[in-house]
């Protein structure tokens, strides 16, 4: 199989090519954003708490504010991918130095497999919805060779979405945004008691993004078209999504949907039209999967860079399919909590160095990048400050293992307070501080 010229290259010694524009980046974030775990996941927007159902203003207002505050996230960590033209877990050698950069690179692929294969399952359950006698495995294989199609061919496949797909996507959104507002049952009562949980929800659902950006930016003809494509194109689109999920959980029931998340696909495929439009939704939803086996596969290639990445996607491709066969997904909620309290801090360590501290001047990207351990420290602290402060609850054995540490400190938790917010405030003030230190050291040994 010959490597085609506007493509990615086959490993990471090749140079990447800059073909993609803003309208191109615009279209593959808003596809992201419209995620059909975004419709099962809006019960959790409305109730992240489970016994204090948000208000629909509040709702929204959560969507509107996590959506920004997390794309925002997403689209300075995928400027400097643009700027080095490397991958986002390349991007990290000049962060913690090569063999550092290993332990977020190993986290990154653990995180890009189970949403490989959430999406796998959501596309299969989906698809069941509107093809009932279709066995699960047969939608899982089918999904499981398109996603591993299209990351051979990753630039191609953006292409594609922005010519054809996108604007089905923006057709079938519209039909049952007026369907729904006209069916659902008037949505009244709950309060703003979950909102911090609410946004540290949506923020999540963003950032779980930000090891990836630098995977498609490196490919952008310059920073702002990656930055205007992506924080325009996903904020819209999730905003959308979500804001469709909460008519479709008020439709569907929020006891049958925290019963099986799947319920909520009743009311789209219900709907006049609903199972034509809804396929297109489906179909699109291999994009997600798409994205994320494509960055299991660069991420591969920062531990091993002179492999050919369509062995990767190939390998990560059956891999994520295998999972989606035998895992039962129901975590989801959990999953992006965690995601979020790695993610956040790390991206709030690399913006300051990058772009406050000078790092973007002489950014070491290279094999033998020598180690920056004092910048796991912020990542750290940042880390600890998100389960500090975060009320979104996960598992119950994790949530009482910080309430201990915060009895244990004095430390109280009040309710304005936001995780991912927090980890990223001292994270980003740790990293401050670590700069600080470092250039008196250097300038004490000059002397």
């Amino acid at each position: 199989m010959a490597h085609v010229v506007d493509e990615v290259p086959l490993t990471l010694e090749g140079a990447p090519p800059k073909t993609l524009g803003v309208l191109d980046q615009g279209a593959l974030w808003a596809n992201l954003g419209v995620s059909l775990l975004g419709f099962s996941g809006a019960l959790l927007l409305l109730d992240p708490l489970g016994n204090a159902p948000l208000s629909l203003a509040a709702a929204l207002t959560a969507a509107v504010v996590g959506s920004l505050v997390g794309t925002a996230m997403v689209g300075l960590s995928a400027i400097p991918g643009t700027q080095t033209g490397q991958p986002a877990m390349v991007l990290l050698r000049g962060l913690f130095g090569a063999k550092v950069s290993y332990v977020p690179t190993v986290l990154n692929i653990i995180q890009m497999l189970g949403w490989g294969a959430f999406e796998l399952w959501v596309i299969a359950k989906a698809a069941s919805a509107i093809f009932p006698g279709v066995p699960y495995q047969v939608w899982v294989l089918v999904a499981g060779v398109l996603t591993t199609v299209l990351s051979i061919w990753p630039l191609g496949s953006v292409r594609l979405l922005r010519r054809y797909v996108t604007v089905g996507v923006i057709v079938s959104m519209a039909w049952f945004a007026v369907v729904f507002l006209r069916d659902a049952p008037a949505h009244t009562g709950g309060t703003w008691t979950g909102f911090a949980p609410a946004v540290d929800y949506v923020i999540a659902l963003s950032v779980s993004w930000v090891p990836m950006a630098a995977d498609f930016a490196r490919h952008s003809r310059s920073g702002r078209a990656a930055f205007t494509g992506l924080v325009g194109g996903y904020t819209l689109a999730q905003v959308a999504c979500l804001g469709l999920g909460v008519y479709a959980v008020a439709i569907a029931g929020a006891g049958a949907v925290n019963a099986d998340g799947t319920a909520v696909f009743t009311p789209f495929v219900a709907a006049p039209l609903g199972a034509l439009f809804f396929a297109i939704l489906v179909l699109r939803e291999t994009d997600q999967s798409f994205a994320n086996v494509y960055s299991t596969t660069v991420s591969l290639q920062n531990l091993m860079p002179r492999v050919d990445r369509r062995v990767f996607s190939t390998v990560i491709g059956v891999l994520t399919v295998t999972i989606a066969l035998v895992v039962d997904v129901t975590s989801y909620g959990a999953f992006l909590g965690v995601i979020g309290a790695v993610f956040v801090p790390m991206f709030a360590v690399l913006a300051v160095d990058y772009f406050l501290l000078g790092g973007s001047r002489n950014w070491d990207t290279g094999e033998d990048a020598p180690a920056r351990p004092a910048m796991l420290a912020p990542w750290a602290l940042g880390f600890v400050a998100y389960w500090l402060t975060t009320s979104s609850p996960t598992m119950a054995w994790w949530d009482g293992f910080w309430a201990a540490v915060r009895d244990a400190i004095g430390f109280t938790r009040q309710p304005w307070m936001n995780g991912a917010l927090g980890a990223a405030l001292v994270a980003a003030l740790a990293t401050l501080l670590v700069g600080a230190l470092s250039g008196r050291l250097r300038r004490a040994a000059r002397r």
